[in-house]
């Protein structure tokens, strides 16, 4: 059975086309994600471009009493979690195939607790494709708890950059922030979820950045003004083999 018609069968995938929520089109369990699957009370953690689900599965794992969403456009990355979630008995993950862009159609006001953006692609040309653009933080907060967290997790100093200024020209609180995780003092059961292609980019001698923050709602955002130095190496592509690299 090929990936695609597996995960047809698997109850925790959720497949939706674009086009059918653009043309008005209803997810079904919008507002009702804790009443309809996870019947629970628990919070909802995102992880968007989830990409093979590593960190959604290794979270699910170390916190039972949240619940996880991983979410990819590419359904045989998708594949690789669910399966592996499948096979480990977890209750508290599922795997939403969509563009992030229309996230926002699948989660209702204050459902989502925490966002977790794990090595998004830097998109160093298109700041309106950037997973911490100010235009995705006013779709974000659509659905984010007025005291939700945003983490990103990244090897792109260009990336990294580009948030903490979005962060501090949009005033967002700061919880932690850090441009070496794994040299820093903070002390979280996170560190240790390390993705295949997270080890890659510690063995090349990058370090991994982190920030933590609070997005706060606003009525009206401040794109940054700042000139950003490119990534001088070719990150690597989660469906692309790294001695490609």
């Amino acid at each position: 059975m090929s990936k695609f018609a597996d995960m047809e069968t698997f109850p925790h995938v959720f497949q939706v086309p674009s086009h059918t929520l653009r043309e008005g089109g209803l997810f079904e369990m919008k507002g009702k994600w804790n009443e309809l699957f996870f019947k629970n009370s628990n919070p909802i953690v995102l992880e968007l471009g989830c990409g093979k689900g590593e960190y959604t599965v290794g979270l699910g794992q170390l916190y039972p009493d949240k619940n996880f969403v991983g979410v990819d456009i590419k359904g045989a990355r998708l594949w690789t979690g669910a399966k592996e979630s499948i096979e480990k008995g977890m209750t508290n993950v599922a795997f939403l195939r969509t563009n992030i862009e229309m996230i926002h159609h699948f989660f209702a006001e204050n459902e989502v607790s925490e966002i977790w953006l794990t090595f998004p692609d830097p998109q160093m040309k298109k700041v309106t494709k950037r997973l911490t653009a100010t235009n995705f933080m006013k779709s974000y907060q659509q659905f984010l708890k007025p005291t939700g967290l945003i983490h990103l997790k990244t090897d792109s100093n260009f990336m990294f950059t580009y948030t903490c200024e979005m962060v501090k020209t949009n005033d967002y609180p700061v919880i932690y922030s850090t441009n070496d995780l794994y040299a820093s003092d903070l002390q979280d059961t996170i560190l240790g979820i390390k993705t295949y292609y997270e080890q890659q980019w510690l063995s090349r001698g990058l370090t991994i950045k982190y920030i933590k923050f609070q997005l706060e709602k606003r009525d009206d955002f401040i794109e940054p003004d700042i000139e950003i130095e490119n990534d001088s190496y070719r990150s690597f592509g989660r469906n692309r083999n790294v001695a490609d690299s």
